[in-house]
């Protein structure tokens, strides 16, 4: 009796048990979604919202926000885009050149946060409009097309019967666990979440901390750009439109508290397959885009609320 309660205390089997009963549902109500090709196809989708909830997982650890992750996937799609369409550029500087891009914003993110302590609602919220605008700056508002093999085969390739991005997503996501879990580093980002003013008093350089994790983020979301478009087989300025909310519901549906400290990468794997597997039935269900939008921020509100509720008993 004594394990089993130990069990159901560890949040990431509670999320999973969520998971599983989904499914359960979908699996009886929306016909076809036990289906292999329909199983595959929920993975390949969750892949992208996957690889920035990774990095909205540290970031939200250290009590922070950022609304600017599918505006920074958008504008490194495009800058991508158009150094290999439009200038010839190899394929690997093209990419290399987007997530630069990504890692810039992340950056102007950090210092805005941290130097000029402009909240990181106020600041990312900014940078989302910054870098869509950006995005429709360089394309004109224009798909940009065709690209080489070499860069399309990153996200329309299969490993057998695994499609390729799933494997990046993979790899993230276990360096992500790896690098939180088991590194100096990832110890003191969830220390700054914890208590800053404590984290400072230990000698936790919090600014840099904080600095990094934005960076962080912005290179995932790049990565996410890259996915897609190499995926997609086009760069589009809207790619990405409305993905942080879906981003942000992954990670706090995985257990990420809001209020900093804690969180994992297990868990926030569960929740972005948890959003997957929801949008997926919804469409099967024949569920309306807008009522979609509904269902994913009232469980936005519940997870959020089951957060708040929990963090009340436990102080």
């Amino acid at each position: 009796m004594e394990l089993v309660k130990k069990i159901f205390a560890v949040r990431e089997f509670t999320i999973f048990l969520v998971l599983i009963v989904l499914m359960l549902f979908l699996g009886i109500t929306a016909k076809g979604f036990l289906s292999v090709a329909n199983i595959f196809t929920i993975i390949l989708n969750v892949s992208f919202i996957g690889v920035m909830a990774c990095g909205m997982t540290m970031v939200i650890i250290t009590g922070g926000i950022d609304l600017s992750v599918g505006s920074i996937l958008g504008l490194s799609g495009v800058v991508m885009g158009l150094l290999m369409h439009d200038f010839g550029v190899h394929p690997l500087a093209s990419v290399l050149s987007g997530f630069l891009v990504g890692v810039l914003c992340g950056l102007v993110n950090g210092f805005l946060i941290t130097k000029i302590k402009i909240p990181p609602f106020i600041s990312t919220l900014g940078m989302l409009s910054i870098a869509r605008g950006l995005a429709y700056v360089l394309s004109g508002g224009w798909p940009i097309s065709p690209f080489p093999q070499s860069f399309t085969i990153q996200g329309q390739g299969m490993v057998g019967p695994i499609p390729v991005p799933v494997l990046y997503f993979a790899g993230v996501a276990i360096i992500a666990y790896i690098f939180l879990r088991y590194t100096i580093v990832g110890r003191r980002i969830y220390a700054t979440g914890g208590n800053l003013e404590a984290a400072k008093l230990v000698g936790i350089k919090t600014d840099r901390i904080l600095m990094l994790v934005y960076i962080i983020n912005g290179l995932l979301a790049a990565f996410a750009g890259f996915l897609m478009t190499a995926w997609l087989g086009v760069a589009q300025a809207n790619a990405g439109q409305g993905y942080e909310l879906d981003v942000i519901a992954a990670t706090v549906i995985g257990g990420t508290s809001l209020q900093g400290g804690e969180g994992t990468i297990l868990g926030t794997v569960i929740g972005a397959i948890i959003m997957g597997v929801l949008r997926n039935g919804l469409i099967l269900l024949g569920v309306s885009s807008f009522w979609q939008q509904v269902a994913i921020g009232s469980v936005i509100i519940i997870a959020v609320a089951f957060d708040q509720l929990r963090g009340g008993k436990e102080s």
